[in-house]
């Protein structure tokens, strides 16, 4: 199927004319789902992970200012540990297994300039070495703002000259995954040690563990249903972009579900399925049930 502005480039990769990107950043913030952009501060970001694998060599991040002040921002790299509950720590030297990208990635530009309600595409190409083993190589690229400052002189005055102040500013920044994949996947995932129970008396919450196997990470949305025992079906909880990075072989997760008026969390059963994302093909990665008491 064609999309007009859309075209495949010769490296692989694909190119968005001007006009077609304006239409989409003005729409993307309206009709995606919230899964599909990486957002903090004043920064929206599609998509929100780069895989490079088979002949693709190069892919564009487009990136949004959706707010009604100028943004700026550094483009850099950093070298992220995904911990067994999710979260992610900046490390500096690779675990056993773990496979840094940065050396095999160019991108620009470093630093962007953004006006209110404008976009920018960074350009990621991926540079293919001969030294490369199979398996998946992953960085996190960095997108750090620089706060503003006021110039000398333009600072609210403080009545009592004689006080001593300190003005904090924050400063955020948004990492997105970059993946590159050498090799057949032989990738396996599995849904274990399913627990429930209430928190605080009030909140319904399934535990899981997921488990991989394989040589490339797992990346899916989560869906769980509520089957009562004459067999209906209600969707209590769905969470989007769930992962487990390599070199994990575990990754623990919980979620809250929904109070529904007519479901009896001690009776029935709760079904667990973990797909593909529904941008790509949908295929599902692995499902589990646990009988509730």
């Amino acid at each position: 199927m064609q999309f007009p502005g859309l075209s495949v480039t010769a490296s692989g990769g694909f190119r968005i004319s001007l006009l077609l990107r304006g239409l989409l950043i003005v729409a993307l913030f309206a009709i995606a789902p919230l899964s599909e952009i990486s957002a903090q501060g004043n920064l929206l970001i599609l998509p929100r992970r780069v895989v490079f694998e088979g002949a693709m060599k190069s892919q564009e991040l487009t990136l949004a200012n959706p707010g009604n002040d100028s943004a700026t921002y550094v483009v850099s790299i950093v070298q992220m540990r995904m911990k067994d509950d999710g979260s992610f720590e900046v490390v500096t030297l690779p675990d056993s297994g773990q496979l840094f990208a940065d050396k095999y990635l160019r991108f620009y530009p470093r630093t962007v300039k953004l006006p209110p309600k404008k976009s920018q595409v960074v350009k990621m190409q991926f540079v293919k070495s001969a030294k490369m083993t199979p398996g998946e190589y992953r960085s996190h690229i960095y997108f750090r703002a620089i706060p503003k400052y006021k110039v000398r002189g333009e600072e609210e005055k403080n009545s009592d000259t004689g006080a001593v102040t300190a003005k904090l500013t924050p400063v955020f920044g948004i990492t997105i995954p970059v993946i590159i994949r050498i090799g057949e996947q032989n990738t396996q995932v599995s849904l274990d040690n399913l627990a429930f129970e209430v928190q605080n008396d009030t909140v319904p919450k399934l535990k899981l563990n997921f488990v991989r196997t394989g040589n490339f990470s797992v990346f899916g949305d989560i869906l769980v249903k509520h089957i009562s025992d004459q067999g209906k079906e209600t969707k209590v909880a769905s969470v989007k972009g769930i992962a487990v990075y390599t070199p994990n072989l575990l990754r623990k997760f919980q979620c809250n579900l929904e109070r529904i008026p007519g479901i009896d969390y001690k009776s029935g059963k709760l079904t667990v399925v973990y797909s593909t994302p529904v941008d790509t093909k949908i295929q599902k990665l692995a499902t589990a049930e646990l009988i509730l008491k």
